[in-house]
């Protein structure tokens, strides 16, 4: 007979989530690269999600903005590029050919599939005239080193060109072939997004073709990534591995077997850790509060969230397509949620029934201080809005 699974509590599980996100006390990382490689991956498309996700998690977080600006576009050691469900993330540099081989792959073919039918549907130019265009924008970008869409029309005019979109759908529209083309080619692997124009909450931003990367093979770098996650974010079911990597489950279960995946009982069944990880935490870690922004790789890690997340807290805390908004943390759960107001005040509430104490609302206040400390005059308005972030900043 087969050894028995060891059974994994929501205690246990909350007390590794502090530990290996860098949230408890003493878990607090030196630099931007040392979060981002301990979560594998920022959530990147609200550009404020990076800077703060990386401020909750640094042991002196003043230096937030100009170290993560370092990372980002000058050493180039993170890199903000397409990953898992086609969303934009920031990895590690080390990471990105095993993101590209593991998943980006996929999402590109479809991606490109999906802008050659539309275009033809709208009778727009064939396939030669767009790889035309791709050819030319893609020597701009090498010769400009970055620029933006606008920029790069001015190199190559035909990017300018539009085309009709989901005509006589509700969601109908018209893109230019600039911002259908650039997306394709970022989940290709072929450009990244680079500097903003603006300051780091601004989502307009500059390309930069993409740093060079070995070609790998998809099942070891599927292997390869899921085995990393596991060791952020296991114990996890298979239902939380399939929808954080968009792979389909055959892929999963593949990768699962090649990490050496370890089985673990859950109260939702079973669940996974990284080969070797399935011993308890030598000791628990001292309470610990946080306040972590919309879209934070914590709050966002697994698709099965009542170990953390009480189910009659969601409605104020997530917008109707799933995004999550700004969270109050106390020692490995969410209690509540943040806002900055106009006049730039941290404010914050905790929800549910439960009482959280002195000591949690003592933490929590003096988190709001800390990010009200080193946001300083920046204004935060989080892409997508939920009812309680609304709320807080009327």
């Amino acid at each position: 007979m087969g050894r028995a699974r060891r059974y994994v509590d929501g205690a246990e599980r909350r007390a590794r989530l502090g530990v290996r996100h860098r949230l408890a006390g003493g878990a607090g990382a030196a630099d931007p690269e040392e979060v981002t490689g301990a979560l594998v991956a920022l959530h990147g498309t609200d550009p404020a999600t990076v800077f703060l996700s990386v401020g909750a998690r640094l042991a002196e977080p003043a230096r937030t903005v100009a170290e993560t600006e370092r990372a980002l576009y000058e050493d180039r050691s993170l890199v903000r590029m397409h990953g898992m469900r086609r969303t934009v993330f920031v990895f590690p540099a080390e990471l990105t050919a095993v993101v590209h081989a593991s998943t980006g792959l996929t999402v590109a073919a479809r991606e490109r599939a999906a802008l050659v039918t539309a275009m033809a549907k709208a009778g727009a130019p064939d396939e030669v005239w767009l790889a035309e265009v791709e050819r030319a924008t893609l020597a701009a970008l090498e010769r400009r080193g970055q620029a933006t869409a606008a920029e790069l029309s001015e190199d190559e005019p035909r990017l300018r060109e539009q085309f009709a979109y989901a005509a006589g759908k509700s969601y109908e529209g018209v893109h230019t072939v600039s911002s259908r083309l650039l997306r394709v080619l970022g989940t290709e692997g072929k450009v990244v997004r680079g500097r903003p124009l603006g300051s780091w909450t601004s989502g307009r931003f500059r390309w930069a073709p993409a740093p060079p990367h070995p070609e790998l093979d998809e099942a070891a770098a599927q292997a390869s990534l899921l085995g990393r996650w596991l060791v952020c974010c296991g114990p996890a079911t298979e239902a939380d591995l399939k929808w954080w990597t968009g792979w389909k489950v055959t892929d999963v279960r593949r990768a699962l077997a090649a990490a050496g995946a370890e089985e673990v009982a859950l109260d939702e069944g079973t669940g996974f850790v990284a080969a070797g990880d399935s011993e308890p935490p030598a000791a628990p870690a001292e309470p610990w509060a946080a306040l972590l922004p919309a879209l934070d790789p914590t709050a966002m890690a697994w698709q099965q969230r009542d170990w953390y997340l009480a189910p009659d807290l969601r409605p104020a805390l997530f917008d109707r397509s799933g995004n999550v908004g700004p969270t109050v943390w106390w020692n490995g759960r969410v209690v509540g949620g943040w806002a900055q107001r106009a006049d730039g005040e941290i404010v914050w509430r905790i929800l549910g029934s439960e009482e959280v104490g002195r000591e949690a609302e003592a933490a929590i206040a003096e988190q709001a201080r800390r990010l009200r400390g080193w946001v300083g005059a920046t204004r935060l308005t989080p892409r997508f809005r939920t009812p309680l972030e609304r709320e807080l900043t009327a």
